[in-house]
């Protein structure tokens, strides 16, 4: 992972429910992108940006390493960076840790975020958000 701060710009805890497990009796893989997911919205909310139907971020690529199982009953902490800013985008950057090893990371995600208006066509990023780097 590659971020340009060393603290994160924005941390939150998720509580794993008991259905995020699979068959294999660990987290399974696509909920991991679910939690990325709330990460980036509680930190847009709490940094008071602004959604709207003409003003919103889309995500165009994410990837995701997974580094250890993560078994329930289990707390998530998501540490959330960003990173490489241009005209309308941004990277976003995760680092997901339990509870049991607050230290060491169980997956790391990345996703490329752009800003649309209500045709869906880029728009430069608001200036909260530039406001970032």
């Amino acid at each position: 992972m590659d971020t340009t701060a060393s603290e994160p710009h924005f941390s939150c805890e998720i509580p794993l429910r008991w259905g995020d497990m699979d068959a294999f009796g660990h987290v399974n893989n696509t909920l991991y992108l679910r939690y990325c997911e709330e990460a980036r919205f509680q930190w847009l909310s709490q940094r008071n940006i602004t959604i709207s139907p003409d003003n919103y971020p889309v995500v165009v690529t994410i990837a995701c390493s997974f580094l250890r199982p993560v078994i329930y009953p289990e707390t998530l902490r998501i540490d959330c960076f960003a990173a490489e800013p241009g005209r309308s985008s941004f990277m976003a950057y995760y680092k997901m840790y339990t509870s049991a090893e607050p230290n060491k990371p169980a997956a790391e995600a990345n996703s490329k975020i752009v800003w649309v208006d209500g045709q869906g066509k880029s728009r430069p990023l608001p200036d909260e958000v530039r406001g970032w780097f």
